[in-house]
């Protein structure tokens, strides 16, 4: 006789679940969380100046065991639970044991159809794995948004405000787009979180940095990364880590995750050569840094259609967020006094919030009928295909409106309510000596027994954005750019 776990219809395994679905969504769940932990982890501790490796990563790590436990205490059913308000679920645990190994629904999400049909979304799976799943993506939300406010973020602000944030503002996208909230239901399309995530973070990002404040004038102006092989290895879990976040969109292991993997590494692929190319025709030369950003600002616009767009509509988005994004980081960035005052450390603006939108505006136009129907409510279509398409674009204009007012508004009340009690950037002479005055730690030991740096032993540098100089020879165990502020 078989143990219960294995029959094919037990306690273990009701007549409801699907094990491949279950199997893959959880593969996805980490694959997701691998692109926060250690991807984004080992990529913010590498992209950033030395001094301050140890702080960029141990906000993404924070902000990772953090955001679980208010996802589990409250924040799930804030966003996948009953309604409250049209864009915000009544919060509640997902802890019990019954709501856990119950078959997932998400109950806001049901359609009523013309012909007076009914349909929710009801994966093929437990709660438990749809609640991890989901705070996967929560969790890369918050971690992507520090990317705008690393080196000067006071850590003890940044630890309220990840809580207030996930329950004030990411909640709120995330049930108006996802859980059946009233832009869900109105048709608006964020496959994968486009809007939800990345337009999000990139806005909330560069209000944060506003309120901030800058880095010093010095970090500023020499802001080289530490490690970029080590930045590299973490960009590269960020793209294989995307296949989970885009594959796993559709709750289930069908053929619309397929296209949705597919169309992810194309436009990923494609993105990065258009930017690397415009950085040979700019600067003269290809930038790794350039490449990361090409390969992000891919990944992030076919995220809002991954699945809904045919792969030669993918590399036609990954030509424009190639050079769109490009052009708005390396050209409008420095016509623009706002973009110049507000230090955006990792330009999050640009890669998340500009790209995001571009994805969302042109899944809107390309997003493909038949595909449509394999996942999203009927008669949904891009504007290219007739029908009802150019309704469906101006739809994804609102929503883009209404995610960057929230998050704006939401953003800023919850930092000035911060202020009030914890400072929200560093004292000065924390600024000045980084990690060793903030945590005790540093990230490495270079430069500390003795040795001596020799600038004139090493080339030219390009920063994130573009600029390019030599070094100083006043930097002792960094590389120097300067940029004119």
């Amino acid at each position: 006789m078989d143990a219960p776990a294995y029959e094919q219809v037990s306690p273990a395994v009701p007549s409801w679940l699907n094990k491949g679905d279950n199997a893959w969504q959880m593969i996805a769940s980490i694959l997701v969380a691998t692109q926060s932990m250690p991807g984004l982890v080992i990529l913010y501790a590498s992209i950033v100046k030395k001094k301050w490796a140890v702080n960029s990563a141990f906000m993404a790590l924070y902000a990772f065991a953090a955001v679980l436990i208010c996802w589990v205490l409250l924040c799930y059913r804030m966003a996948f639970g009953d309604e409250l308000l049209p864009f915000w679920g009544k919060g509640a645990p997902a802890l019990g044991q019954k709501y856990l190994i119950a078959q997932a629904r998400i109950p806001e999400s049901t359609h009523t159809h013309e012909d007076g049909t009914r349909e929710t979304v009801a994966p093929l799976y437990p709660m438990a794995t749809l609640v991890y799943f989901q705070f996967t993506f929560a969790a890369i939300t918050l971690i992507l948004l520090a990317g705008s406010v690393l080196g000067r973020m006071n850590i003890k602000a940044w630890m309220a405000f990840v809580p207030l944030w996930l329950i004030f503002s990411y909640t709120v996208g995330a049930f108006s787009l996802w859980g059946g909230g009233f832009l869900y239901h109105w048709g608006v399309i964020d496959y994968s979180g486009g809007y939800v995530i990345h337009l999000s973070s990139g806005i909330a990002g560069l209000t944060a940095a506003y309120w901030v404040g800058p880095r010093l004038k010095s970090d500023r102006e020499r802001f080289p990364p530490n490690n970029v092989l080590l930045m590299l290895a973490g960009a590269g879990l960020l793209w294989m880590g995307w296949s989970g976040f885009n594959g796993g969109a559709p709750y289930a292991a069908n053929i619309d995750a397929s296209m949705a993997m597919l169309n992810t590494n194309v436009c990923a692929a494609t993105s990065l050569l258009v930017w690397t190319s415009l950085d040979v025709v700019y600067f003269g030369k290809p930038s790794v840094i350039g490449a990361v950003q090409g390969m992000m600002t891919g990944l992030v616009c076919i995220t809002p259609g991954a699945g809904l767009v045919q792969s030669w509509a993918a590399i036609v988005m990954g030509i424009l967020s190639g050079s769109i994004p490009w052009v708005s980081m390396m050209i409008l960035h420095k016509k623009f006094a706002l973009l110049q005052k507000v230090d955006d450390t990792l330009g999050v603006f640009h890669t998340h919030a500009v790209a995001g939108l571009l994805g969302g505006l042109l899944t809107g136009l390309l997003a493909e009928p038949e595909l449509c129907d394999l996942i999203l409510q009927v008669n949904t279509r891009g504007a290219f295909y007739g029908g009802n398409g150019g309704v469906q674009f101006l739809k994804q204009m609102v929503a883009a409106l209404f995610v960057i007012g929230w998050n704006i508004v939401s953003t800023t009340l919850i930092l000035l309510f911060i202020r009030l009690f914890i400072p929200l950037r560093m004292p000065e002479e924390q600024l000045a000596i980084g990690d060793d005055a903030v945590h005790g730690e540093e990230a490495y030991a270079l430069w500390g027994d003795g040795e001596k740096y020799d600038p004139s032993k090493h080339g030219r540098i390009t920063t994130l954005f573009g600029e390019e100089t030599t070094q100083s020879p006043d930097v002792n165990g960094a590389r120097g750019v300067t940029i004119n502020l």
